[in-house]
């Protein structure tokens, strides 16, 4: 039976944990707190963040990070990102030199501006062949209830990518492999950051007009960083792409969009973070991702807009107003 490791016990660490159990999985999800560890092995649940869901038996819970790594073919990364590079250092000395290091985080570091995948192969010492992305529209609570999903594992490797593919296909959870990690990151990552400008829009009462818009030029957005980064142009149009913004942007179940959406509503940033459980990545990777465009000297103007209203204050009807106002030019430019 293939061994699984589960470092994170939020709602998506969760679910996966439970995929890869009902592929056959044997799984050591790893936590923090003894008390959320002991509701798994004891009544089968997340307390936390999955009340509601039975987890398989074989799914196991741990304090003890040597104890979730021991044996295991795929060690799963489901920590916010900007935390990742700290755990990730403690991690590394248990981890097994073979383990394919899976990122399910999507978010970019601030201050390097790196990707995950980047942060695994420089703290984990470990070759891009061994590192794999989890991507794609995957709402956790949907996936936990077991309702039809798809997504992306994305590996330099095929082979890995395959293998990991097989190790997370269910009946109701359906991966597609891909070598392009550049792109299934990006596509994961820059997503966060224009739910939150659709989140606004909400807030504000605008219509659907405007979030389509808002849709459409942030995949343009994505899709031009995504090439000056050497990402291939059709990775954008899938499951990673297109897939992860309209789930991100249209579900209420969306972390990203309510947050977004709080904002729209007149709430100040510090009042906005207080409501909200579990971490909206877009609202730290924002910078993150607009330190790329800058380095690669792509215009990103929603992204722009989203940091001047989360980051610099800018009240949201000023941003809108600035954003439309911009020179007019041809679609694909």
């Amino acid at each position: 039976m293939t061994k699984a490791a589960v470092f994170g016990t939020g709602s998506w660490g969760t679910a996966f944990a439970m995929v890869l159990a009902d592929a056959g999985c044997e799984v050591t999800l790893w936590g923090r707190r003894a008390g959320l560890v002991d509701a798994v092995n004891e009544r089968r649940v997340n307390p936390d963040y999955l009340p509601d869901v039975e987890l398989p038996p074989s799914v196991r819970a741990t304090t003890d990070a040597a104890e979730a790594a021991a044996d295991a073919e795929f060690t799963v990364l489901a920590v916010p990102s900007q935390t990742l590079r700290g755990n990730l250092e403690k991690w590394r000395p248990v981890l097994r030199p073979d383990t394919v290091l899976v990122s399910l985080m999507k978010g970019v570091e601030l201050g390097t501006a790196k990707r995950m995948s980047e942060v695994i192969g420089e703290v984990g010492e470990a070759e891009p062949e061994r590192v794999a992305v989890l991507t794609g529209p995957n709402l956790a609570k949907e996936i936990a209830a077991r309702q039809p999903a798809a997504s992306v594992v994305a590996c330099r490797d095929e082979s890995v990518a395959q293998r990991l593919q097989s190790a997370c296909h269910t009946p109701y959870f359906r991966p597609y492999t891909n070598t392009d990690v550049v792109g299934c990151e990006l596509g994961g990552a820059v997503k966060n950051v224009i739910a939150l400008a659709v989140g606004i829009a909400d807030g504000m009462g605008l219509g659907d007009n405007t979030k389509a818009s808002l849709i459409t030029r942030g995949l343009a957005e994505t899709s031009r960083l995504g090439l000056a980064m050497g990402a291939d142009a059709h990775t954008f149009a899938g499951l990673a792409g297109m897939g992860d913004l309209v789930a991100t942007c249209s579900s209420p179940l969306s972390r990203n969009h309510t947050f977004g959406t709080n904002l729209g509503r007149g709430m100040t940033l510090s009042e906005t973070i207080a409501v909200t459980k579990q971490t909206a990545e877009g609202v730290k990777s924002c910078e993150s991702v607009r330190e790329l465009a800058h380095r690669h000297h792509v215009e990103m103007p929603i992204t722009e807009t989203v940091v001047g209203i989360v980051h610099d204050g800018k009240p949201p009807h000023v941003a809108l107003k600035e954003l439309m106002s911009r020179s007019a030019k041809a679609e694909r430019v």
